[in-house]
């Protein structure tokens, strides 16, 4: 045998190959980029599966499913490679079930969303969980609060809406009541009348930042340039509201929120008032599991909460946010990674995502 030729260790070459750690570490966001078989078992498999992991030397790589089927490899039934990825399968189960839980009347339990499914109860509540960023339970409330508002909107008395919304009695309305609307249902009708929201105007190093709290907890984080407009703002969104201004205790809470956004890296732990529609808490919640340093496109979210089409309606999510930095919607960028619009301006958007990369501070144009 010529000594020049030396053939190539087999496992050496899959251990340097960067799909390998992929394989290694089981990670989803490898499905569907490659492929890969095992020649003692004669199958192949996604990058995640949870097979037991073969030994370097006995695996292929393949670019696609089909590629792999060509060499004679099948497909793995753990895995199942030839089928959609799991988190398009799993989408679409949680697009049906919302689809179903929108259409009752009342809100199914989780016994009949298993039965329409056909899978288990455990299975449909960590799915739809993990898919949504709610349970099933949280999801319907959020149906029939969005039909409560609508109702009390358009009905002569309150309990028209009540039942119009689906109720069988008052009673369970009424004891949600607080948590569906964050008010009496006849303060509600009447625009937020015998609410008082408590809020105090600091500066930090990119502007003005106001913080109000409802009864509740946090209902508003805003930014700006000028600390009267973001006060006008606060008061012609709650314009039948009490607004009072903040006390020491509330200086607190606003220094740490200024905290925060000057290193956002600490991380942020307030309790949220959140009232969006179901949707905007799914849209919301995925953008909180962004990290700090890390952005996402408006497509790469619309992937994550199981709503791959939805590219647009989550831009929308975004733009009707008003918890500045707490939700995180300045971590989303257009799909070339360019900046889109921020509700509290581009510059002070990338000025945001400049400190948590690190970077020195991006001036504000205030011009």
């Amino acid at each position: 045998m010529n000594a020049s030729v030396v053939a190539a260790d087999p496992a050496k070459v899959i251990r340097n190959d960067p799909r390998w750690a992929a394989v290694v570490a089981r990670d989803p966001a490898a499905d569907g980029r490659f492929f890969y078989s095992v020649k003692t078992t004669g199958v192949y498999c996604r990058p995640a599966c949870g097979a037991r992991r073969p030994q370097p030397e006995n695996v292929q790589f393949h670019p696609t499913a089909a590629d792999a089927q060509c060499a004679g490899f099948r497909p793995c039934k753990r895995c199942k490679p030839d089928q959609a990825p799991l988190a398009v399968r799993q989408a679409a189960l949680v697009t049906e079930l919302c689809r179903f839980i929108e259409r009752a009347e009342q809100t199914p339990s989780l016994r009949v969303l298993a039965t329409h499914a056909g899978l288990s109860a455990y299975h449909v509540h960590h799915v739809f969980k993990a898919v949504t960023g709610l349970t099933p339970r949280a999801y319907g409330l959020a149906q029939r609060a969005a039909r409560v508002r609508a109702a009390l909107a358009q009905s002569e008395c309150v309990t028209d809406a009540i039942y119009g919304a689906g109720y069988n009695s008052n009673g369970p309305f009424y004891a949600q009541a607080n948590q569906l609307l964050g008010m009496t249902p006849t303060d509600y009708r009447r625009g937020g009348t015998n609410t008082r929201i408590h809020f105090k105007i600091g500066h930090y190093a990119l502007g003005a930042i106001l913080v109000a709290t409802s009864a509740r907890d946090v209902c508003a984080i805003a930014l700006g340039d000028d600390p009267d407009a973001l006060a006008r703002d606060l008061q012609d969104r709650f314009a039948q509201a009490t607004l009072v201004g903040g006390d020491a205790d509330f200086e607190r809470l606003v220094a740490t929120v200024v905290g925060f956004v000057e290193a956002p890296r600490r991380g942020l732990d307030l309790p949220l008032d959140i009232r969006g529609t179901a949707f905007q808490q799914r849209v919301w919640q995925a953008l909180r599991q962004i990290p700090p340093g890390a952005t996402a496109s408006y497509t790469d979210i619309a992937r994550r909460i199981g709503a791959p089409g939805s590219a647009r309606a989550v831009a929308g999510a975004c733009a009707a946010n008003t918890l500045a930095v707490a939700i995180p919607c300045h971590r989303v960028v257009r799909t070339d990674g360019a900046l889109s619009g921020y509700r509290w301006g581009v510059e002070r958007k990338r000025a945001l995502l400049g400190r948590e990369a690190g970077d020195e501070p991006v001036p504000v144009d205030r011009t």
